[in-house]
């Protein structure tokens, strides 16, 4: 049965409904990612946060042509990199702001090109460990509703010693 690609892009962020709200202080830091006092490879890319819920986040990634390769193609590295960094949020909700993260693996398949269009994607927590979590990320063309890539990752979680 083929799926009509407007109706995946009108439901892109249903997912964030199985996931229940942050509470009010992790939401704050969380809404605040990527607005930094100075610039960090997250903000040179463009990514923007749209919603963050515990295990879940949503990003946005802005089309710019800085981010394309020589065949006019959104630069592979450029959609990894929202992959990876969609889930930090995800991650990061459930704990303190002194307990760092860092990612182990990062597996990715680049199911088709994304060509001048936003990109949108989601990110979400499978299953936490004492210290490894396992987390899941999509990534779609926000006008043509197109799957551009899919990945697992694995986080390392190191709480502060006390």
């Amino acid at each position: 049965m083929a799926v009509c690609q407007s109706s995946i892009v009108s439901t892109f962020g249903e997912r964030a409904r199985r996931h229940e709200p942050l509470d009010p202080a992790a939401a704050e830091v969380w809404d605040r990612f990527g607005k930094w006092d100075r610039p960090y490879f997250v903000s040179l890319v463009g990514i923007v946060v749209e919603e963050t819920r515990r295990d879940y986040c949503r990003m946005r990634m802005p089309f710019r042509p800085e981010l394309e390769q020589p065949m006019g193609i959104v630069h592979g590295g450029a959609i990894a990199t929202l992959l990876d960094v969609v889930v930090v949020p995800a991650i990061g909700g459930a704990y303190g702001p002194d307990t760092g993260f860092s990612t182990v693996s990062l597996d990715i398949q680049y199911m088709s090109a994304l060509v001048g269009e936003d990109a949108g994607a989601e990110g979400w927590v499978v299953k936490r460990g004492r210290t490894i979590v396992f987390c899941e990320a999509e990534v779609i063309g926000l006008t043509t509703g197109k799957t551009i890539a899919r990945a697992h990752m694995t986080y390392h979680v190191s709480r502060p010693r006390v």
